[in-house]
């Protein structure tokens, strides 16, 4: 999971490997474009939104739930969702990564789900049917009223498990799912 990070002079986290690592899945020129130009704009934006208001200073995950404001969204929210979604969508993937999970991860998914096949059924059908520009995740919801803790979510724009009160596990950009 992403850590809590102060929103006051947010700086561009680079991905936590080379630009053309997770080639031939996503390509350097994708991963350049995507990173170094929509991530940094969102990163300068929310920068300029919150100098000197009540917001400079906060976590990103506060300023996240705080713009939310129960779906009534404020204008820094885009900005800032949109630089957290990214963080954890550049750490949710690796070079060489993907397949099956293992241990508890997959305990949990087979509990939920039935089978891992089944939620990567899933999970590719709220990327594949999410209208315009959004994302799909896999979180875990601490409030479960059917017993499943873990769920699929897709959400539009730059809405994220945090303004639940889920704990997001794994995302994908559906701009990606659609550039791939």
């Amino acid at each position: 999971m992403a850590t809590a990070t102060p929103a006051a002079k947010l700086e561009l986290k680079p991905p936590p490997y080379p630009l053309d690592a997770l080639e031939p899945h996503m390509s350097a020129n994708t991963m350049s474009y995507h990173w170094g130009k929509h991530h940094r704009s969102y990163v300068d934006n929310l920068n300029k939104q919150i100098l000197g208001t009540e917001l400079q200073g906060k976590s990103l995950e506060d300023v996240i739930v705080q713009t939310y404001n129960n779906g009534d969204l404020h204008p820094a929210f885009n900005n800032a969702a949109q630089v957290w979604n990214h963080d954890f969508f550049w750490d949710s993937m690796k070079p060489g990564g993907g397949g099956k999970p293992s241990g508890e991860l997959l305990k949990l998914i087979e509990r939920d789900f039935g089978s891992f096949e089944k939620f990567a059924e899933e999970f590719r059908a709220a990327a594949a049917t999410q209208f315009g520009s959004g994302w799909a995740w896999l979180a875990f919801n601490p409030r479960p009223s059917d017993g499943k803790e873990l769920v699929v979510l897709k959400t539009p724009n730059a809405v994220n498990p945090l303004v639940l009160g889920y704990t997001a596990l794994l995302t994908i950009d559906v701009w990606e799912v659609r550039k791939l």
